[in-house]
């Protein structure tokens, strides 16, 4: 049984995982322990949670692997400023001393970082290096229970490869054939994030839940699409692109796109971070959303005539598009769908581990019933009872504590019903920027006021992000037009047409709030522009506590869901420890707190309207 630690650094999402004879033991992201989101530093903190979990030192690891190649990541980097030389000099200037200081000495870099965690024989470690897109395919393939699948990764650019496809059997992953940098899906979306005022690399999740609040039928939108197909990038058949570089910025310059070519193209100024949304800037993320699934769903055939299977696994950081899985998924290219649930960067430290698990040392997979091998995804760092009171009579904090976890269930569920938000913290933390129900928030779904209540009085962030509803398993045909299992909210489906309702037939005129808060179906709070939601499937054998949660809910509103969102705040990373827990819940106006089968109510908490004391003060998401 090899011991084998997976790495991921020093570009952003740094993570650690661990796996024991093929088994994943451990995963989790730095930024849950540093508070610092999506932090590229070197992860101590989430390196020593995994090998405490294991029970294993440094010198007892098999194997230490990093999620990519260096080497030729440089190797990109000087092809590139060479091929574009005199351009980019500034960027050439700035790059090179960093890659030189610290990328080319990633061997040095990750020693000392482990010298940081315990001694060790530096002798005998043994440190390899996975290809990029190598990593992120391991963490879908091998974590699915496919004894074959076509594989489909795609994302900003790894080394030189942008999107890969490839076939998984057994213990091999071969890839067939690859898109290279500079056309990149992942940073054609990446560029409309920056031109749309969101941050590169965390904000393209808004551009997403910003797109149904555009109007498919205006003909600024369908200008959009046609100017982004015919100006800015070549769609082949299989789902490759070509990139017209004259537009874009980020081979040789310090930004993803050249600004006053896109403003002239589309006759629209870039817009500013904190500046009101128009409806252009909603019509500009629906655009590029629609060209974004269609490149998703040529390069899924494709991978279907190149490895014909009845099943596909999905990764990269472009597999976080819920709403393109969801169309591929109605597509039925494929019977069978795996998405990884840590589909970036974060993700490839586990697939650099299981990577070296089954191809490297040939150890046997063993495929379960389960719906994957990622245990829900709970796969970080849980508290005992003693830390918890420990946490709680440090902070003063007035707690009680409920020995039966079913009557824990029916007063929750009760302050659910009653319009208040709980704080829901349970066990082991999700591994993946997806809160999925032991780190999470919760609501009453069917709540008008909810959406709105969340988004401004608790994560502070914009009234347009949408939430997402954890559904019974056996309950969502009732409410979504989804047969496939969602475990890991990965998949957006419609929300079934009997709940829905009416919308006034000058819709597609009114403003973007004044869309938001139009009634949509009985089930509110979940409910996207476009009628659809990204669903989780609750199901009892995985998560049996949240389940009876739901269930209680159920018996007290008649519906079994509840609106699920990341126990965080905008701009900061999902809560980890008991005391993150307690710290939101007191910055924000949260009515109710539950750490394992510990109860916190907010009015009973010491100076409880004294939020401004407990807030920390992140950048903007």
């Amino acid at each position: 049984m090899k011991k084998i630690l997976g790495i991921s650094a020093f570009y952003h999402d740094s993570a650690a995982a661990i796996v024991v004879g093929g088994e994943i033991i451990a995963a989790a992201q730095e930024e849950r322990f540093t508070r610092k989101k999506h932090t590229p530093d070197f992860p101590e903190n989430a390196i020593i949670y995994c090998l405490e979990e294991a029970g294993l030192s440094i010198d007892e690891l098999d194997a230490i692997v990093f999620y990519d190649k260096p080497f030729i990541k440089f190797e990109r980097l000087l092809e590139t400023y060479y091929s574009f030389s005199p351009k980019g000099i500034f960027s050439f200037l700035k790059a090179i001393p960093v890659w030189i200081k610290e990328k080319l000495f990633l061997r040095k870099m990750i020693i000392d970082g482990l010298k940081e965690i315990e001694k060790f024989d530096k002798k005998k470690v043994n440190l390899l290096f996975t290809e990029h897109h190598l990593s992120h395919a391991a963490s879908a393939f091998f974590a699915s229970n496919f004894k074959e699948s076509a594989i489909l990764t795609i994302d900003g650019v790894g080394e030189w490869c942008t999107s890969a496809i490839g076939k998984g059997e057994k213990n091999s992953i071969v890839f067939e054939k690859e898109l290279h940098f500079p056309h990149s899906v992942g940073l054609l979306y990446s560029a409309f994030t920056y031109y749309l005022g969101f941050t590169v690399n965390s904000g393209e999740y808004k551009v997403m839940g910003l797109a149904p609040y555009g109007n498919p039928d205006s003909e600024q939108t369908k200008q959009f699409i046609e100017l982004i197909k015919t100006k800015l990038i070549e769609i082949k058949e299989d789902g490759s692109i070509w990139m017209d570089q004259s537009y874009f910025n980020y081979l040789t310059g310090l930004r993803m796109i050249k600004e006053k070519k896109w403003e002239a193209l589309f006759d629209l100024a870039r817009r500013d971070s904190e500046s009101e949304l128009e409806q252009s800037h909603c019509n500009m993320a629906y655009a590029i959303q629609q060209v974004t699934e269609e490149i998703v769903i040529k390069m899924a055939r494709e991978a279907k005539r190149i490895a014909p299977s009845d099943n596909l696994c999905l990764a990269g950081g472009v597999a976080l598009n819920c709403v393109a899985n969801g169309r591929l998924l109605r597509e039925k290219i494929f019977k069978n769908i795996y998405i990884q649930t840590a589909s970036g960067d974060a993700g490839g430290a586990l697939g650099a581990a299981l990577s070296i698990s089954f191809m490297y040392y040939g150890e046997e997979r063993s495929l379960t019933n389960d719906f994957d091998a990622m245990k829900g995804s709970y796969l970080g760092p849980e508290f005992s009872d003693k830390e918890i009171i420990a946490m709680a009579k440090k902070q003063k904090a007035a707690f009680s504590k409920q020995e039966d976890f079913s009557l824990l269930a029916i007063e929750v569920a009760k302050k659910i019903a009653e319009g208040k938000v709980v704080g829901w913290f349970q066990g082991r933390m999700e591994f993946g920027p997806r809160a999925l129900g032991n780190r999470s928030i919760l609501g009453d779904a069917s709540n008008p006021e909810m959406q709105k209540k969340i988004n401004l009085k608790i994560k502070y962030r914009e009234g347009f992000r949408p939430f997402a509803p954890s559904v019974l398993a056996e309950d969502a045909s009732k409410y979504f037009d989804l047969e496939e299992e969602s475990p890991h909210m990965l998949l957006v489906a419609p929300v079934k047409e009997h709940r829905r309702l009416q919308l006034p037939e000058d819709y597609h005129e009114l403003n973007l709030k004044e869309k938001l808060y139009c009634q949509r179906s009985d089930i509110q709070a979940v409910t996207h522009l476009d009628f659809s939601a990204r669903i989780q499937t609750v199901h009892k054998d995985t998560n049996p506590r949240y389940w009876e949660l739901i269930n209680e809910v159920k018996k007290q509103t008649e519906n079994g869901l509840v609106l699920n969102t990341s126990f965080n705040v905008r701009g900061e990373p999902i809560v980890c420890s008991p005391y993150d827990a307690y710290r939101c819940f007191m910055s924000t106006e949260m009515d109710v707190l539950v750490i394992n089968d510990f109860l916190f109510i907010k009015e009973k908490q010491i100076n409880f309207e004294d939020r401004d004391s407990w807030k920390t003060r992140f950048k903007n998401d």
